[in-house]
């Protein structure tokens, strides 16, 4: 509760506002000690709000027969909440850095009930498309909770902090397939969206109720215009900036050509498995998070380059087992897993890098990064769906591999000409 978390003096505040670089420079000493109760709960709000996004990855045949939509349009259930998902990353992720955060949090959890509802009740596809686009939009509350939990916490704990509550948005992934499966073979997929906006409503008193006001401010407070252009800005000079963007788009295309779509072969004859046959996949990707532990540390011994170019070899090879899971679900098992190791290793040594360039500016930094996420997955996914309805599976596999190895050459290419610090560039 309130209590959870302890007044700020002025130099811990001024420490907060300009992130934990200038906060070692100026001595500051720690923003708010954060119980773990309160870690607990930021990871549980982060792991809720972003499963929204991948709720539907196994429901889209189920949804596209209630609703009468061709394959082709059920992709774009998805790619829209992709594409709004990105909407938000980029206008509304900063406005943590000019209005009071725990107001911000609780009205974005409470627009994203109307939205989840919306999407329950839906009953044309126009109507449930644009639900999707909205709930998508407003589900970044992810990164903000991630951005207020870093600058509440005191220097000494930030990392362990972000960690714990990056945790929660890795489980909500995970577990979104598994859960949304076993409700809809309950109950309906109507009941999956209808069970998170409880959830997401109970969120919102709870975060309201403990979460302290905290308005974190630059030293020079910045309009919400001078925000979204110091973000472009800072992607225009920045080479590594723009590799490793430019990265983070392909190799999350691959990851959503995969699952936008794997629920298509797996959900017809001769596996024709149930919904939570389909959700259960989800939690092989479990050994993703064993992966960004492993980058971590190799980031920190200053091998990124190493680091990225084997994962991303990994993730062009991961297609060859993934093309035959019509005829062994093994070969499915395997593919997922060298899949999700590969691409969380990138996303976690993309993320290291670029924090590295500007610590003072690492949301506007992680969130315009996200933004590229973001593109390549709605990309990925209209991609693959509508492929999947002209040419089967073998052609997505295909284009799966063309974006890996794509993904690979650009490393390639670039892996000499584009300077990159390392973790202890942070200070």
């Amino acid at each position: 509760m309130p209590g959870d978390c302890e007044v700020v003096t002025p130099e811990a505040t001024e420490a907060v506002k300009t992130g934990p670089a200038a906060a070692a420079r100026s001595g500051g000493g720690p923003a708010l000690a954060l119980s773990r109760r309160v870690v607990l709960l930021f990871a549980v709000a982060c792991g809720a709000a972003v499963a929204n996004v991948y709720f539907a990855q196994p429901l889209l045949v189920t949804v596209g027969h209630d609703l009468a939509m061709s394959p082709a349009l059920v992709g774009g259930v998805v790619t829209l909440t992709h594409v709004g998902y990105g909407l938000g990353l980029f206008f509304l992720v900063p406005l943590g850095d000019v209005i009071d955060r725990r107001r911000l949090v609780v009205a974005q959890q409470l627009l994203l009930v109307a939205a989840l509802v919306a999407v329950a009740t839906a009953h044309t596809s126009a109507l449930l498309l644009a639900g999707m686009a909205v709930m998508g939009l407003l589900a970044v509350v992810t990164q903000t909770l991630v951005a207020f939990a870093a600058s509440l916490a005191p220097p000494s704990q930030r990392g362990r902090v972000v960690g714990l509550v990056t945790s929660g948005v890795v489980l909500g992934i995970l577990l979104s397939r598994s859960v949304s499966g076993v409700l809809a073979d309950l109950a309906g997929w109507r009941s999956v969206y209808l069970a998170s906006a409880a959830l997401t409503a109970l969120l919102a008193l709870v975060l309201h109720r403990t979460l302290p006001r905290h308005r974190a401010l630059p030293p020079a407070p910045l309009r919400y215009g001078q925000l979204l252009r110091s973000t472009v800005t800072l992607f225009a000079r920045e080479r590594t900036l723009q590799v490793r963007a430019l990265l983070g788009l392909l190799i999350f295309a691959a990851f959503s050509t995969l699952w936008s779509s794997i629920a298509l072969p797996l959900s017809e004859p001769p596996l024709a498995l149930s919904h939570t046959a389909l959700g259960v996949f989800g939690l092989v990707g479990a050994a993703g998070a064993l992966a960004a532990a492993a980058a971590g540390r190799l980031n920190d011994r200053g091998l990124s380059r190493q680091t990225t170019g084997i994962a991303l070899a990994l993730l062009a090879v991961s297609w060859l087992p993934l093309a035959f899971i019509r005829t062994s679900l093994w070969a499915l098992v395997v593919g997922v897993i060298l899949l999700d190791l590969a691409v969380q290793a990138v996303h976690v040594t993309n993320q290291t890098l670029i924090h590295a360039l500007h610590p003072e500016a690492g949301s506007r930094l992680i969130g315009g990064y996200m933004v590229f996420y973001s593109i390549g997955s709605a990309a990925g996914a209209l991609a693959a769906t509508s492929l999947y309805a002209l040419a089967g599976w073998g052609a997505v596999c295909t284009l799966g591999a063309v974006i890996s190895c794509l993904a690979l050459v650009l490393w390639a290419l670039t892996r000499q000409g584009t300077p990159e610090p390392t973790a202890d560039a942070t200070g």
